[in-house]
C-alpha cells in the first residue's frame, strides 16, 4: 500500500505523535525512578519505556531489582505530569495539518495510546487537539488491559471504528508501537522526530516531519 487513500482508517499512536509531549514525560519518568532509588537517565527512560504503558514500567523495575514501586507511583507521576503539560505541552509540529488533510479527504481516523484516558484528555484539552478527537475516536490501553507491543489495543481500535485489520495504517514513533501495529496486521508509518530510524526498521515506511506524513497520505 502506498498512501492512505487506499486505506480506511489511520489510527494515531498519541505520545510523541500528536502531542510533543516524550520529553516531558520521560524526563519526570527519570526523575522519579531515580528518586526512588532506580537510578534512571532521560536516555534510559526514552529506550526502556517510551510508547509502553505504565504497566511495562512495574514489570520492568520489579524484574530488574527484586523491589516493587509504591502504590501510588502511577497517581504522583500522573500528577507531576499534567501539571507539566499544563505549563509546556504543545501540539506535535504540524500534525494539525494532518488531521486537516484527512478530514477533507474524508478518511476516518483514531487514536491508540498506551496512555490512559485521562493523559490523552488533559494533553488534547491543553494542546486544543480536543477538537479533531472526540469521545469515539479516543482508545486507550485501559480498554484492552495490555498495552503495546501487544497488538491489542490497535485491534480493540479497529473494531470500534467498523474497519478491518489489513484496511488500517498506523501513525507510530516507538519501537513497542511499530511492533504492535506489525502484529495486528497493520501497515505502520515510523515517525523518526525523537526515535532513531534504526529502531523503527520493522515499520512499511519511515517520515520525520508532518509535512512528510502529509505527502505520503495521497
Amino acid at each position: 500500500m502506498l498512501g492512505c487513500m487506499r486505506y480506511d482508517l489511520v489510527i494515531f499512536d498519541n505520545d510523541g505523535v500528536l502531542v510533543d509531549s516524550e520529553p516531558i514525560s520521560n524526563r519526570l519518568l527519570a526523575a522519579y525512578l531515580t528518586e526512588l532509588g532506580h537510578p534512571t537517565s532521560y536516555e534510559d527512560s526514552i529506550r526502556d519505556y517510551m510508547g509502553s504503558a505504565m504497566h511495562r514500567v512495574h514489570d520492568l523495575v520489579l524484574e530488574r531489582t527484586g523491589r516493587r514501586l509504591p502504590d501510588d507511583f502511577d497517581d504522583v507521576f500522573h500528577a507531576r505530569v499534567f501539571a507539566a503539560f499544563e505549563r509546556e505541552l504543545k501540539p506535535v509540529a504540524g500534525v494539525t495539518g494532518v488531521l486537516e488533510k484527512l478530514t477533507a479527504d474524508g478518511v476516518p481516523y483514531c487514536v491508540a495510546s498506551s496512555g490512559s484516558h485521562e493523559r490523552i484528555r488533559v494533553g488534547h484539552r491543553t494542546t486544543g487537539l480536543d477538537r479533531w478527537f472526540e469521545e469515539e475516536r479516543v482508545f486507550s490501553s485501559q480498554d484492552v488491559g495490555r498495552g503495546k507491543p501487544a497488538p491489542d489495543l490497535f485491534l480493540y481500535a479497529a473494531g470500534r471504528m467498523g474497519v478491518e485489520p489489513e484496511r488500517c495504517l498506523v501513525v507510530e514513533d516507538s519501537p513497542l508501537g511499530v511492533e504492535a501495529a506489525v502484529a495486528a496486521g497493520m501497515d505502520v508509518f515510523g515517525f523518526t522526530g525523537m526515535t532513531p530510524a534504526t529502531r523503527l526498521a520493522a515499520a512499511t515506511k519511515l517520515f520525520s516531519t508532518m509535512g512528510e506524513l502529509a505527502d505520503l497520505l495521497i
